[in-house]
């Protein structure tokens, strides 16, 4: 297999391991300013590194925190990742959902029955008790989804804060006869309330321009993760069999699978001289970073997300199982985050911490102005196409 012998600064360069190995060097610890330190190490030991200074650096400018803050941040939220899953588990199906709450750094569990309170406060977690649990408010989510939306409605979601499905509706056509009638059937399926957005979703691909991670034709969208033997991406960046060039034009590969709308996934075979390496690109705001796997982040989690267009951006994580009403179509079970993205930021990575989380599909607004993103989970693709993430 030819090594290619041009390193290049981008998303799609990251999958030249063979340009690594020819100079000797580690991927945890390439010896380039721009090179990741290695990663945070899987236990919580206060003698290693939470993070690398980079990624501190980002929260703390991106969320207004001390280095300090930023470490006991991380730390909490690697917990409450490990806590979510046992919690669930206690709480049976008296669980009516989770999130993380920056404030105290703590994880809260929504339950409706008082007496599974204690076994779950034993797992670390705060509790809520609500009326309806995950199980109801998914059945609810159904319901809706069997419903057709217009344009004017850009989502709903389980919230499980507020215990609710919450209904958005873009607020210039919330009056709108086609708008206000989806509200009302979708109000009799259960417990639902209904919010404004600014903006109707679109997708984040973009027309061809010079120097980016991938193109499909005339589009050009982000490499997500790589797995063994491809990478994986947003399903509406190219249909299967698509080929698939990388930044000095010359062939990747094929599109293997690829499902839009509905889902929002693909994943891209790797050939002609690529290989695949677990980084994702900081590009120069944070090193690079090591991917170490795919632990679900909660809700209320700080979450990055890497792209060929706006690079690095940080925020937090909005909400899970979120329909996404896209002109082409829904989307479902996508998470919704407070991270900004823009055209040809598709298919980029979402990473918590060291956790791959999923591959950008689409949102609204820009980083000028801020807006909102929504990610198609990593662990979903991965089951899907029976895939296995590259991990450090």
């Amino acid at each position: 297999m030819r090594r290619k012998t041009v390193v290049r600064t981008g998303l799609s360069a990251l999958l030249l391991v063979g340009t690594w190995a020819t100079a000797g060097l580690a991927p945890a610890s390439a010896a380039t300013p721009d090179s990741a330190p290695a990663s945070a190490p899987t236990s919580m030991s206060k003698a290693a590194p939470a993070a690398s200074a980079g990624l501190l650096t980002a929260m703390q400018k991106e969320f207004g925190l001390t280095k300090s803050q930023a470490v006991a941040r991380l730390a909490a939220e690697k917990t409450a990742t490990a806590v979510e899953g046992e919690a669930q588990r206690v709480a049976g199906a008296s669980y009516g959902g989770s999130w993380f709450s920056a404030a105290d750094n703590r994880l809260t569990v929504a339950l409706t029955d008082g007496s599974k309170a204690a076994a779950v406060r034993a797992t670390g977690a705060t509790v809520k008790l609500v009326k309806h649990s995950e199980r109801a408010l998914d059945a609810t989510m159904k319901r809706i989804d069997a419903l057709s939306a217009p344009a004017g409605v850009s989502s709903w979601r389980v919230d499980p804060v507020n215990n609710r499905v919450v209904v958005n509706v873009v607020a210039s056509e919330r009056d709108d006869k086609a708008v206000a009638g989806f509200v009302a059937k979708a109000r009799k399926t259960g417990p639902v309330t209904v919010a404004e957005t600014a903006q109707a979703p679109t997708t984040f691909a973009a027309g061809t321009v010079g120097g980016d991670p991938y193109y499909t034709g005339n589009v050009r969208c982000s490499i997500g993760f790589s797995v063994h033997g491809g990478f994986v991406t947003a399903g509406h960046c190219g249909p299967s069999g698509q080929a698939v060039r990388g930044w000095d034009n010359s062939p990747i590969g094929n599109f293997q699978g690829s499902s839009f709308p509905g889902n929002d996934y693909a994943w891209v075979n790797v050939a002609n001289g690529w290989w695949t390496v677990p980084v994702v690109l900081g590009w120069g705001a944070v090193p690079d970073q090591l991917v170490r796997g795919s632990n679900e982040a909660p809700i209320g989690a700080s979450i990055c997300r890497s792209g060929s267009t706006t690079r690095w951006h940080c925020g937090n994580v909005l909400g899970k199982n979120e329909t996404v009403n896209y002109a082409q179509g829904a989307v479902h079970q996508m998470t919704k985050t407070s991270v900004c993205a823009e055209g040809g930021d598709s298919g980029g990575s979402f990473l918590s911490g060291d956790q791959a989380q999923g591959v950008t599909s689409g949102g609204w607004g820009n980083c000028s102005g801020g807006g909102e993103t929504w990610y198609q989970p990593i662990n979903e693709i991965l089951n899907t196409y029976g895939l296995r993430l590259h991990t450090a």
